[in-house]
């Protein structure tokens, strides 16, 4: 059985959702962050950075979150959720997960380090103001590239929408402005019957393992 380790919403959240689109059999380990878990010896030894996600699939230990949706997409997807190898959909693919991950991504984290995630005396107020501008920037980007309906590379649901689509819901908790266009991607995707279904788990097991 896959093993997820990870928050419910937090980058785990597109793992779980994609293996809850594979239809496989998986449970979610939370790690609580507040207690120090992520730092514990047992954690290092998966993933030695402490971060989330992580996952294990049998003797495999994974780290990475689009690195993780490759291979689970590989591995169990029997085609879907990826592109075909060496088309024109499946360079468009490449593009949307390394911009996603790159530029997209990268601004909202910065805002996360600078507000919690790092210790206090390493956060710098004035990152946020930059921060924010790197993502509209990036943001404004995506906007003419996400098509008006649909899904980014044709019409099924492939990996880069799972990263836009929760990259986005993170942005909306951060409380950044998103484009129309953005917006109504994000509101589209964000009825996934599978999202919901990788939410209610993963909470249902931080409300397991905080009532221990």
């Amino acid at each position: 059985m896959i093993t997820l380790y990870g928050t419910p919403q937090s980058r785990a959240l597109r793992v779980s959702w994609l293996l809850e689109e594979l239809a496989i059999e998986w449970q979610f380990s939370f790690v609580d962050f507040s207690k120090g878990d992520n730092r514990a010896e047992a954690y290092l030894a998966l993933n030695p950075s402490g971060k989330m996600p992580v996952i294990t699939d049998g003797e495999l230990v994974l780290t990475e979150s689009a690195a993780i949706l490759q291979y689970l997409a590989e591995k169990y997807g029997n085609g879907r959720f990826l592109p075909v190898p060496g088309s024109a959909a499946s360079a468009k693919h490449h593009q949307w997960v390394s911009f996603i991950i790159c530029e997209l991504e990268q601004p909202l984290w910065s805002m996360g380090k600078h507000r919690f995630a790092l210790p206090e005396d390493q956060r710098l107020g004035a990152m946020l103001p930059v921060a924010k501008f790197e993502f509209n920037r990036a943001a404004a980007i995506a906007e003419l590239w996400v098509p008006g309906s649909g899904y980014l590379c044709g019409s099924e649901l492939t990996i880069a929408d799972i990263l836009l689509a929760q990259t986005l819901l993170w942005a909306t908790m951060f409380e950044q402005t998103i484009p129309p266009k953005l917006a109504a991607y994000r509101d589209r995707l964000q009825q996934s019957p599978s999202l919901a279904a990788a939410l209610k788990k993963s909470a249902a097991a931080k409300a397991a393992a905080q009532s221990e």
